[in-house]
């Protein structure tokens, strides 16, 4: 059985099960309207890579399935996981103008000194698609965080060639966590060019905790930003970077439900404030979280907690439906203001579209 697989089937089974609790949509806009701001393609030149390696980050075959291996995590390439023509076929069934497009989980950190060729190869190919289709796409970034100095100088080509219009930052890089000193001048230097930080799960450091019961995509990619993303905050890296632009995804993980403990911890424990000013539930305030979750009452929440001003649709396609979280922000009878917010205004405003 595949972990992702099996996640992609919770997500249907989620909307279903929560629909008795859903009013009727508002319905789709007649044109394409909304903007997508997490959705995946697999570079095929970095799966034929990946399927001439010895060891993980690995492709291998299971008959006519081909499946990624990136230390002990098996999931299978779906069959539109690089088909252009079905992800803009699906986009325009759920009404989507635009998308934000990055390469899915293994990150170049994973391949040691081919960093550097394998973000290039990701963020060409991501280029040229969004080249491809006018208007449709614009690339987030791809970086080898292994070797800083070569990281920045990717990034400023991304940027000034390739279109790139954020980040994309893994949960943890080859293990090790995005708040650690080597990886904090990518904070600084997104802030100082105004450019998004979208954090996204990578293949979590709990795999093993969480292999049990095929887990890891229902709980071990949720821990891996949550753990992340707090460790950003108590690192004091929101505080030194205020106008920082950073996305969580999946409507935080569980941190928008734990924020009121670590609050606790160190604001009456002691515990872990060092590098605050505030409580840690203000700085999550300075964060954007995406919708991607099949249960509108999560979305409704993150939207309680931060404003609609700090939500962003996303899909995740093609793990998910375009239209599963769309429909599920629409069911929630926002109010037109707040739902041109989620579907659109805050992505362009983000991003600068």
């Amino acid at each position: 059985m595949d972990p992702l697989g099996t996640r992609r089937d919770f997500l249907k089974a989620g909307a279903g099960a929560a629909a008795w609790t859903a009013a009727a949509p508002l319905g789709a806009q007649e044109a394409p309207f909304l903007v997508d701001c997490q959705s995946h393609l697999y570079p095929p030149e970095l799966l034929d890579l990946m399927e001439t390696r010895a060891r993980p980050p690995l492709v291998y075959r299971r008959g006519a399935e081909r499946r990624v291996l990136v230390g002990g995590w098996h999931r299978k390439v779906l069959p539109g996981h690089s088909d252009v023509d079905a992800k803009v076929a699906a986009m325009d069934r759920a009404g989507i103008a635009q998308a934000a497009i990055s390469a899915n989980d293994p990150g170049p950190e994973r391949f040691g000194e081919d960093g550097l060729r394998v973000a290039r190869m990701q963020n060409d190919y991501l280029a040229e698609v969004s080249r491809s289709r006018p208007g449709r796409f614009f690339p987030l970034a791809m970086l080898p965080l292994q070797d800083m100095e070569a990281s920045l100088r990717e990034l400023d080509r991304c940027a000034e060639r390739n279109g790139a219009r954020g980040i994309l930052l893994y949960s943890n890089l080859d293990g090790r966590f995005p708040d650690e000193p080597p990886f904090r001048p990518l904070f600084a230097r997104a802030e100082a060019m105004g450019i998004p930080l979208l954090l996204h799960p990578a293949a979590p450091v709990t795999e093993a905790q969480t292999s049990g019961y095929e887990m890891v995509g229902g709980l071990g990619l949720m821990f891996d930003t949550t753990i992340a993303l707090a460790r950003i905050i108590l690192s004091g890296l929101l505080e030194r970077h205020p106008r920082l632009k950073l996305v969580c995804p999946h409507v935080g993980g569980a941190l928008p439900y734990l924020i009121g403990r670590i609050d606790h911890q160190t604001s009456v424990l002691g515990r872990g404030a060092e590098n605050l000013r505030k409580p840690p539930s203000e700085y999550l305030r300075q964060v954007y979280l995406d919708a991607v979750s099949p249960l509108p009452l999560q979305i409704r929440y993150g939207i309680d907690f931060l404003g609609a001003d700090r939500m962003l649709y996303a899909s995740d396609h093609p793990w998910v439906d375009p239209g599963l979280v769309a429909d599920n922000v629409r069911s929630l009878r926002l109010g037109a203001a707040d739902e041109r917010k989620v579907f659109r205004e805050n992505a362009a405003r983000l991003f600068g579209l």
